[in-house]
């Protein structure tokens, strides 16, 4: 979690709990209104998904069929 964020959190948690839901709610406006199908990703997500790329092509990946399930 980003420093703001957790600072964002802190805050929130300082809050009585009805006031907590407005805050959430209030959130979830924002991203709603920033991503409102869900499809953006987020800075972090970016980089997961480029080293998981990066590691595919290196050949660093399990295939299903090598794991042994049940």
């Amino acid at each position: 979690m980003s420093a703001i964020c957790e600072q964002i959190s802190s805050m929130i948690d300082m809050l009585p709990e009805q006031e907590q839901n407005l805050a959430y709610e209030f959130v979830k406006r924002l991203v709603l209104a920033w991503d409102p199908d869900f499809t953006k990703i987020t800075p972090s997500e970016a980089a997961a998904l480029e080293q998981a790329r990066e590691e595919y092509e290196r050949g660093e990946f399990v295939r299903l069929e090598d794991l042994k399930l049940g």
